[in-house]
């Protein structure tokens, strides 16, 4: 490869460069830094696709950040599941900021699943109760896999509970954790922690099935019309969520509930406003640019670096 050629990098080669114990720092930096103004970034801007037997989306993802320029294609076929593909891919661009030159082209699937569950793992970490000890998943893709691995770094969790609308899906992702399946609500009572991780268009989790003080990762659901959370569950929990103006677009479970945001993650982790780790809270987490700008990052440099070796 001569020097001033971009890099291109497949999902495998994306896999040896990146490690959520680095990630989950980097997304904290990447949160503060778009909360305090530092990004310019655009709502996502979605392309609905409906052709013959699929339906899917199509989201186009910019940032300019202190970090790096560039831009993720990220497409959602929910029916991908059925084929027993990812629902799921993704091509990430970085760009030289100084001189607009392509600096490498890289597979982003595995970038969006493993940034997304450092996000919440960032978010667990401030927000979730130090003692925290039984984690409940609902969903049971390759989300839920990445979250278990990320929220076991910044929590002791005890006991894990399973939930999965397919049961064949959760028991066999059950075991390959250690975990327990169950029911929804039987998964997520007396938990300290909740993720909700599926392609559900309506209501999963209830807000009476919630322990005080728990906290919840709410990560599907990512449009409109779209629920994850009842309208309970969403009035009694403090939200965060990533983008203000992204949430109030794009977030169904707020959008349709009513739910007032309290505030953005990226202000909480900067001490901006009190985090609220005593009460009932909930980080609607729809995912940003900024976060895979500085994933890709990550992965160029480290790249980079292992070229010259």
């Amino acid at each position: 490869m001569k020097p001033d050629q971009p890099l291109f990098l497949n999902e495998e080669q994306v896999r040896e460069h990146v490690r959520i114990t680095e990630l989950i720092p980097a997304m904290e930096k990447a949160l503060i830094d778009f909360s305090a103004g530092r990004v310019t970034q655009p709502v996502r801007s979605i392309i609905s696709i409906d052709v013959a037997a699929a339906t899917g989306f199509l989201g186009l993802m910019p940032a300019l950040t202190p970090d790096g320029l560039g831009l993720k294609a990220v497409t959602f076929y929910p029916s991908n599941a059925e084929r027993g593909i990812p629902t799921h891919t993704a091509t990430i661009f970085l760009i030289d900021p100084q001189t607009g030159t392509p600096l490498a082209i890289m597979d982003g699937r595995l970038i969006t699943e493993m940034r997304t569950a450092a996000v919440s793992a960032a978010a667990t970490k401030l927000l979730a109760p130090p003692d925290a000890k039984v984690l409940a998943i609902l969903g049971s893709g390759v989300q839920a896999r990445s979250h278990v691995e990320a929220l076991r770094i910044v929590r002791q969790f005890e006991e894990i509970r399973v939930w999965s609308s397919t049961l064949e899906h959760a028991k066999r992702f059950a075991q390959e954790i250690g975990a327990t399946s169950t029911s929804a609500e039987e998964a997520v009572r007396d938990a300290d922690v909740i993720v909700t991780v599926t392609s559900s268009k309506t209501p999963v989790l209830k807000g009476d099935w919630l322990k005080p003080g728990c906290h919840v990762n709410a990560v599907g659901a990512c449009r409109p019309d779209w629920r994850e959370l009842d309208d309970e569950a969403m009035q009694r929990g403090v939200a965060f969520v990533d983008s203000r103006e992204g949430a109030l677009k794009e977030s169904g479970d707020l959008i349709l509930s009513g739910a007032k945001i309290y505030a953005e993650l990226g202000e909480a982790l900067a001490g901006k406003v009190p985090a609220q780790a005593n009460k009932t809270t909930i980080f609607k987490s729809l995912g940003m640019a900024v976060e895979d700008i500085a994933a890709a990052t990550l992965v160029y440099r480290g790249s980079r670096s292992a070229s010259k070796l």
